[in-house]
């Protein structure tokens, strides 16, 4: 078969849950079988793998508990390895990067280096690939494993790296793209590797981020996400019995969705489909025949609401400070500041001399450190004074034309009545309308917003 042969290339991503065992990988293997299409498979870490690791490069884990997540570590894997039959090349590989966890592990007590923490962090991808190949070639298919590292060049920043958008499509073409002709390539999502070769990671959730670098970079027709769940809901069913699937929606509401908490879609998935106007589709790897949801850059309906999507675990910033009154510069200050601790900046209002900011916590560093650092917190206070609310979640009603539909603003604050609602950010963008509310009551929030703009 040759690249040119194939009617459309499709890039596929298999989650953890997807890839947790050996009878969990023979049904994603499957789906990759039934259709000739897909020529990449993107893999993330085995369920548990990525939080042991993480436990890993933490400073107090003893040297007892670090070998005891190892075990735990290695268990996972041989289980998959003996379901296997445990053939010879795949058991080296296998024992060769358990034994680099171990060493990595050792050289973090000496070292707290975030370029020793992201090449140990992406260890559980490697395993993962190197088992799913096997699986595939079980079933008679031809595929192999690939180091994604090859490719999938970034910055320098370990923990949240920055892809090299022009640098990954160079590459992907001249050493990827030749090996699709005649097999199935394999590989790790969430990992990358900077100009001199030292690995890097994209943040947590980064492996749909991975599968759609892919896919811009070699001009693929979809991007398919296989996931726990059959596609993107109105919300979520566990906090609203009543939520349904979607069948389509836009990349504006997926853009929105994924960044308000739809933990289905990895937010920065959502960029590279825009640019080159890939259509990406979500579906559970369980249930493949229930379908899913095709995210288009062209839809046939544009309903006002669309979806309710909640992000906990939210902390807000309160500056305050008289040199904002009639004065310029204080914001541009401030923002500059955050960017320096590369922070983002997610929701704001402002008063006179107060401005109330949310933080975007997309792609937070791989080894779950927080964003809010002393060093951080003390170079805002030489020009304001900050105060920190934590144990929050932001609400968001997505859809289309809200803020230009009258009514909208009526049917959301009804529900809200007897709910203290500590922020409100609505009109900057015409699908959504975001309100930050104590985190006890998000599940409550959800259920009556859902009720009433779903199923009234």
């Amino acid at each position: 078969m040759s690249l040119e042969s194939v009617v459309s290339l499709n890039v596929a991503k298999f989650g953890g849950t997807s890839v947790a065992d050996y009878d969990a990988m023979q049904r994603c293997a499957d789906i990759i079988i039934a259709n000739p299409q897909t020529r990449v498979v993107v893999v993330s870490a085995s369920s548990g793998v990525t939080n042991q690791l993480v436990a890993l490069t933490q400073a107090e884990t003893s040297v007892e508990e670090s070998k005891a997540l190892i075990k735990k570590i290695a268990s996972i894997q041989y289980q998959i390895l003996d379901k296997l039959g445990n053939p010879s090349d795949v058991a080296a590989r296998i024992d060769h990067i358990l034994s680099h966890i171990s060493t990595l592990s050792e050289r973090l007590k000496l070292t707290r280096s975030k370029a020793v923490m992201d090449e140990l962090l992406s260890q559980g991808e490697m395993c993962s690939s190197v088992f799913f190949a096997a699986v595939l070639r079980e079933k008679g298919a031809s595929a192999s494993a690939f180091d994604v590292r090859q490719v999938l060049r970034t910055d320098s920043h370990h923990g949240r790296a920055e892809p090299q958008i022009e640098m990954i499509a160079e590459l992907a073409k001249q050493h990827l793209e030749p090996l699709l002709c005649d097999q199935v390539i394999v590989t790790q999502g969430f990992v990358g590797a900077d100009s001199e070769g030292n690995t890097t990671t994209l943040g947590r959730g980064g492996s749909d981020y991975s599968a759609a670098l892919l896919a811009e970079a070699l001009q693929a027709d979809a991007v398919e996400i296989w996931t726990d769940v059959a596609g993107i809901y109105t919300t979520d069913p566990r906090l609203a019995p009543n939520a349904r699937p979607i069948p389509e929606i836009s990349f504006n509401e997926a853009a929105e969705m994924a960044t308000f908490g739809a933990k289905v879609l990895h937010p920065a998935t959502i960029l590279p489909a825009v640019r080159q106007k890939i259509q990406v589709f979500v579906g559970s790897s369980w249930a493949p025949e229930q379908g899913g949801t095709w995210i288009r850059h062209q839809v046939k309906s544009e309903p006002v609401y669309r979806a309710v999507a909640v992000r906990r675990d939210q902390t807000l910033l309160n500056l305050h400070s008289l040199q904002m009154l009639h004065a310029q510069g204080f914001l541009a200050e401030t923002f500059a500041t955050l960017a320096k601790h590369k922070i983002s900046v997610d929701l704001i209002t402002t008063s006179e001399v107060n401005v109330a900011l949310t933080l975007d916590k997309t792609g937070s560093d791989s080894s779950g450190q927080g964003l809010l650092s002393e060093a951080l917190l003390q170079e805002l206070s030489q020009h304001c004074r900050v105060r920190v609310e934590e144990g929050l979640a932001l609400v968001a009603v997505i859809g289309n034309n809200i803020a230009s539909t009258a009514g909208v603003c009526r049917r959301v604050f009804e529900v809200l009545e007897t709910y203290n609602v500590r922020m409100i950010c609505q009109g900057a963008s015409p699908h959504n309308l975001c309100i930050l509310v104590d985190e006890a009551e998000a599940a409550n929030v959800i259920g009556a917003l859902h009720e009433n703009l779903f199923e009234a």
